[in-house]
């Protein structure tokens, strides 16, 4: 039975956006389903380009748990650059945003971290760190 499921969140007052909610057995738990592992891929791809796995990093690094994006634009590509691979972390579901004036804060969901890390976790159910 799958875990995964697609939440419905509003994008900046915009238009609906869909975020995956991850897989929570782990990999070796079983076989995927072919829509688990597309929602999974969708994940891994997206953190797969440099610039976005280092946006990444910084949100999920930045010291107040969310970091605006004028405090992590510094990483060798230009705004509107930036902004596009932020876009995508967002619809991988990856990262939440909120705008706040002209500034726009970011937040890395810890559950699709967690759900990520068990389901490429490959020790055997009930074994211990």
């Amino acid at each position: 039975m799958s875990k995964c499921g697609v939440v419905e969140l509003s994008d900046l007052g915009a238009e609906v956006v869909e975020v995956v909610v991850p897989c929570c057995l782990p990999i070796s738990a079983g076989e995927l389903s072919m829509s688990d592992a597309r929602r999974m891929a969708a994940m891994f791809k997206a953190l797969s380009d440099p610039v976005r796995l280092r946006l990444f990093s910084k949100v999920a690094s930045h010291p107040a748990g969310e970091a605006c994006v004028c405090d992590i634009m510094d990483v060798g590509v230009t705004q509107p650059t930036v902004s596009h691979h932020l876009k995508k972390l967002r619809e991988a579901g990856l990262l939440t945003s909120e705008r706040r004036g002209t500034w726009v804060y970011y937040r890395v969901d810890p559950s699709v971290v967690a759900g990520m890390s068990i389901m490429l976790d490959l020790r055997p159910a009930g074994a211990e760190s």
